[in-house]
């Protein structure tokens, strides 16, 4: 049998084996998109693990690491201290500018508490000054319309996803 042959077989006896393989990783695929739930428990650990998965979810084309901004439950100790600092952090992101191809991700089981801080990061914007950046909103329905107006007029790809 000459060389040729022998690939051929080779090439031949491992298609199989292949396919199996392939199979598998359509199987994970399927299972590692299955539905998400909101966390029952307000834990920060558990919705840091949730919005984690979401973000990771909607990456779509952005080329590096999202911007991840996360309020607690308003029930929470120092709550006003914590948005207080996120703002400002927000703010001071969006103020020295974001290039295109990055994610402003925002998601909170303070939901109206997370649309109001998103609402002031964007009110200083320049209007067209973030094209091509996509802002991901995790939270409840009734807060996305309000959120989506604020962030329009910079010309980012807004997303929402709700948290259900």
């Amino acid at each position: 049998m000459n060389t040729t042959t022998r690939m051929l077989l080779v090439a031949c006896l491992s298609l199989p084996m292949l396919a199996a393989c392939n199979q598998e990783a359509d199987e994970t695929a399927v299972v590692e998109q299955a539905p998400l739930t909101v966390p029952a428990d307000n834990n920060d650990d558990a919705w840091g693990t949730y919005l984690t998965e979401v973000v990771r979810r909607n990456m779509d084309d952005v080329v590096s690491s999202p911007y991840l901004y996360y309020l607690p439950a308003e029930d929470a100790a120092d709550f006003q201290g914590f948005y207080d600092r996120q703002l400002e952090k927000a703010q001071g992101d969006i103020a020295r500018g974001v290039t295109e191809g990055n994610m402003l991700a925002y998601g909170s089981p303070a939901s109206a508490k997370m649309a109001d801080m998103i609402v002031s990061a964007f009110e200083g914007a320049d209007p067209g000054s973030m094209k091509g950046v996509k802002v991901l909103f995790i939270g409840n329905a009734a807060d996305s319309a309000r959120v989506e107006a604020a962030v329009a007029p910079t010309g980012v790809n807004y997303k929402f996803v709700e948290a259900k």
